[in-house]
């Protein structure tokens, strides 16, 4: 009886593997072909070597995802290091164009400013009175170009609203990473009414951009310009600007992230993200709650990054227009009643495969150039003593 009953225990792990390897397969694929851009492989040692390193380590942390049954665990991992290469890269490539991370007046004229995410939102209104985009950047030509930008953004707001700021915006990955340092919360509470801020940042900007016709968060208010790009001290508004991106950078991504363990720029500040909040209003997916398993523990409220859970979303099945769907709270509920939803389905249909593979997907060939590139700099770096190509 007893070699009967330890069968199971046996088999079930080795379907489990089989399974996983099999829903693995696709993305091998589709990874291949999306990484080399149907240009086929480097033809350089380290452009092959740094390759390799992003294709396994993309795959591996998909085949865990399946396998483990985890999903913000092993997101995360790619999410926090595609953040860490995007600030090497992107240096890096400002070194190699400009000479120094400052930004002048000259490089303003010229267009030679990547288009960032971000403005998105303040450039609606422009565009639409004066038909012109408010950013210094190229339409068409060079990194991150902003055609090229608003496509991919679209694209993924469809799939996965503000999904977008857990799978792919680099900003976010910084301080996802900042909030997973401490292993306890301090006793620091944070009111989930402010929660509601960046949706009073979000009019903001969007009001004195269109009265003043430039990017006023970034010009103003971007902690992140402290690890991209920024003005030259050469007068005391340029100082003062540069001490704010700094103190915000070091308030809303360093210090209380790691307090918390939230990701409170992202949660409390951040325009774009209230923006994407808008965008899981018409994308195809949703976290829902199974008000039949749940047993308010609270514990998908404790660790949502972006306080998108509180008692009155478990009592009506979903989590608040501000998900991110990084799939924290799934992980950790004890009764597994939180799962990935896709509208149109009956509710209790968990779809969490029809959510991975896009998502997924997406994260590894919107990071892959970029992780890619950063490994190459790296290991110049290593070799030659200096991470500038060329």
């Amino acid at each position: 009886m007893s070699v009967l009953a330890d069968k199971p225990v046996t088999i079930r792990p080795i379907k489990n593997f089989i399974k996983s390897v099999l829903l693995t397969l696709p993305m091998l694929l589709l990874t291949l072909v999306l990484l080399t851009g149907g240009a086929g492989f480097p033809t350089d040692v380290l452009g092959l070597i740094s390759f390799a390193i992003n294709y396994l380590l993309v795959n591996s942390l998909f085949f865990m995802m399946i396998y483990t049954g985890r999903t913000d665990s092993y997101r995360a991992v790619l999410f926090v290091f595609f953040a860490v290469c995007f600030i090497i890269f992107f240096i890096g490539n400002l070194l190699e164009v400009r000479g120094s991370m400052l930004l002048s007046r000259e490089n303003l004229f010229k267009g030679e400013t990547p288009f960032c995410h971000m403005v998105i939102p303040m450039a609606i209104i422009p565009a639409v009175l004066t038909r012109t985009i408010i950013f210094p950047g190229s339409l068409l030509n060079g990194f991150a170009a902003v055609a090229t930008m608003l496509i991919i953004w679209f694209g993924a707001s469809l799939i996965l609203g503000r999904g977008f700021c857990s799978w792919g915006c680099f900003y976010g990955g910084l301080e996802d990473g900042i909030s997973r340092l401490r292993r306890k919360p301090s006793r620091l509470k944070i009111d989930l009414k402010w929660r509601y801020l960046p949706f009073a940042v979000l009019l903001f900007i969007v009001l004195t951009s269109a009265a003043t016709l430039s990017p006023t968060y970034c010009a103003w208010l971007c902690p992140f310009k402290a690890v991209t790009e920024f003005e030259p001290l050469s007068s005391w508004p340029a100082l003062i600007f540069t001490v704010v991106f700094f103190s915000l950078f070091l308030g809303l991504v360093i210090i209380l992230p790691f307090l918390t363990r939230r990701r409170t720029q992202c949660g409390l500040f951040c325009p774009f993200g209230a923006f994407q909040s808008l965008t899981n209003k018409i994308c195809s997916s949703e976290v829902r709650i199974d008000p039949g398993r749940c047993i308010n523990c609270g514990r998908c409220i404790e660790v949502c990054p972006t306080f998108s859970m509180d008692r009155d979303s478990l009592a009506k099945g979903k989590t608040t227009i501000t998900c991110c769907k990084c799939g924290k709270c799934i992980d950790h509920c004890p009764r597994k009643a939180i799962y990935y939803h896709t509208k149109g389905t009956p509710l209790h249909h968990k779809t969490r495969l029809l959510f991975l593979y896009p998502a997924f997907l997406f994260l590894a060939t919107f990071s892959g150039g970029i992780i890619q590139k950063a490994i190459h700099r790296v290991l110049l770096l290593v070799t030659t003593g200096s991470m500038l190509i060329g």
